[in-house]
């Protein structure tokens, strides 16, 4: 019995375009998580000046919004992801359920 609701589950195109949407969307988010993060190293290892440059006539530098800026972005972008999980790819989790159960 477990190998034929397998079966439906594997074979059903709801299934199919659910491992092909969320793996696309997945590496979406994870390509952007990592410019973001990979881009602020990439500045901090070779334009320091840049960075270190002050905002207005106060003492905060540059790196520091920028800094907060990555951390912000990436809890955006992982809000969005769950929120499309939670919503979209579950409907689609459980449209697949009752689908193998019939």
């Amino acid at each position: 019995m477990q190998d034929d609701m397998i079966k439906k589950i594997t074979d059903s195109p709801t299934y199919h375009k659910l491992v092909t949407t969320r793996s696309t969307y997945a590496w979406i988010m994870t390509i952007l998580v990592m410019v973001a993060y990979y881009g602020f190293i990439l500045l901090v290892a070779f334009d320091k000046e840049l960075l270190a440059s002050k905002i207005g006539a106060g003492v905060t530098s540059l790196g520091v919004p920028l800094g907060l800026g990555v951390i912000v972005f990436t809890i955006l972008v992982t809000n969005i992801y769950v929120r499309r999980a939670n919503s979209e790819f579950d409907d689609m989790t459980a449209q697949i359920v009752k689908e193998a159960k019939q």
